[in-house]
């Protein structure tokens, strides 16, 4: 069974930072897409970053690039969103959630979410 388990979420600053931490377990996930969204109270869920967990290759949400940066550690099966900067418009619920390989764009595996709260 798939298990995605976030953590590192909390209360900063508005232009401070955080790290969050996807701990991913259960399967082998060559060739999976890493990816973390976020979901804001009254908005839609969206996407922020993605990784290729064999080949590295990153993708963000224009809106979020170079703030926010997409990381793994193959040996700790953990994949990391670093995010530099914050706004008040950063805070969300931030998921972990793991794409197989043959799936399309449908994200096959959700974390529980971590909230991240940006004050001004």
């Amino acid at each position: 069974q798939v298990q995605l388990v976030e953590s590192g979420g909390g209360l900063v600053q508005a232009g401070g930072s955080l790290r969050l931490s996807c701990a991913a377990s259960g399967r082998t996930f060559s060739r999976y897409i890493m990816g973390w969204f976020r979901q804001a109270p009254g908005k839609e869920r969206e996407f922020v970053a993605g990784i290729n967990w064999s080949s590295g290759t990153t993708y963000y949400t224009d809106s979020l690039k170079g703030r926010f940066t997409i990381s793994k550690d193959n040996a700790k099966k953990t994949v990391y969103l670093q995010m530099n900067s914050l706004k008040p418009e950063d805070t969300a619920v931030y998921y972990c959630a793991a794409r197989a390989p043959g799936a399309g764009t449908t994200y096959n595996y959700w974390g529980q979410g971590t909230q991240v709260t940006v004050s001004s």
